[in-house]
C-alpha cells in the first residue's frame, strides 16, 4: 500500500530525517514510534508532501508520488490526521464533516455522515456544535472523521493519544480496530506504547530521525531493552 525508501527531510538547513524507510501493507496500523523529537510528525509530514527539502522516495499503490505537492497525495486517497487537529472552530460538527467530503474510492471504505456518528457516537450527540466549543477529545474524534469523510484508503495518524483523557483514549484505540476491521490502513505516529499495543500489527521505532527497530508489535512490547532505550522517558 505504502512504502517509504530512504526518506531524508529538513526544517531549512536542520536535517530531521535520515534514511527512513517503513512500509505499510493493506489492512494493518503500524506504530511509527519514539520520544518526542524523534522525527515522527516530521516523517508524516514529508510522505504528505509538506515539506519542501525532503529526498528519497514515497511510493502509494505502486505510484512514486515523491514529487508530489500534498493536494495531489491527498486526492490518491492519502488521508492525514495532523496533531493539532485544524478543526474550524467556527463551523458546526456538521460542517466540518461536509468539508471533508470526496467522491467515492474504488477499494476504500466509503463513509457517510450517518457511518461516522456510529462510529464517535460522542460527535452524533453534538452534530450542530461549533468546534471551538469541543473538548480537546472531541475535537480530536472529528478532525479523524473529517478526514475519513475523503474516503481514504490510508491514514497517517499523528498522536491521537496526546492530551486527551483516558476513557477518550479508549474509545480511540476501539475505532482504530474497527477501522482495520472496515480494510482502511493506519500508519500511527505514538509514543503510548499502551495505546499502540492495543492496535497496531507492527512498529517502527526512530531515534533522532534514524530507525533503530522494526518488528512486529508483540516483539517490540516482549523487547524491555528496545523500550528503555528508545521508548522510555
Amino acid at each position: 500500500m505504502l512504502d517509504v525508501a530512504a526518506l531524508d527531510a529538513w526544517y531549512g538547513k536542520a536535517r530531521i530525517l535520515y534514511g527512513v524507510s517503513l512500509r505499510v501493507d493493506a489492512g494493518e496500523c503500524v506504530a511509527l514510534m519514539g520520544r518526542n523529537g524523534a522525527g515522527k510528525s516530521t516523517a508524516m509530514k514529508t510522505i504528505m508532501g509538506l515539506l519542501a527539502k525532503r529526498a528519497g522516495q514515497v511510493t502509494w499503490r505502486g505510484r512514486d508520488i515523491s514529487a508530489l505537492p500534498s493536494h495531489r497525495i491527498a486526492r490518491l486517497g492519502l488521508g492525514w490526521v495532523p496533531e493539532d487537529r485544524r478543526i474550524f472552530t467556527d463551523l458546526t460538527v456538521r460542517e466540518n464533516l461536509a468539508i471533508g467530503r470526496q467522491p467515492p474510492r474504488t477499494g476504500a471504505p466509503t463513509w457517510t455522515e450517518a457511518a461516522l456518528f456510529k462510529l464517535f457516537p460522542n460527535l452524533a450527540t453534538m452534530p450542530d456544535r461549533p468546534g471551538g466549543r469541543m473538548s480537546g477529545g472531541e475535537q480530536q474524534m472529528l478532525t479523524i472523521a473529517r478526514t475519513l469523510m475523503g474516503n481514504p484508503h490510508l491514514i497517517l495518524l499523528d498522536e491521537p493519544s496526546e492530551g486527551v483523557a483516558p476513557v477518550i483514549v479508549e474509545q480511540m484505540a476501539q475505532m482504530i480496530v474497527a477501522l482495520k476491521q472496515e480494510g482502511l490502513s493506519i500508519l500511527l505516529s505514538e509514543q503510548n506504547l499502551h495505546f499502540a499495543r492495543l492496535v497496531a500489527d507492527r512498529a517502527v521505532v526512530l531515534e533522532k530521525g534514524q530507525v533503530r527497530y522494526a518488528d512486529s508489535m508483540q516483539a517490540l512490547t516482549a523487547d524491555e531493552q528496545v523500550q528503555r532505550t528508545y521508548l522510555s522517558v
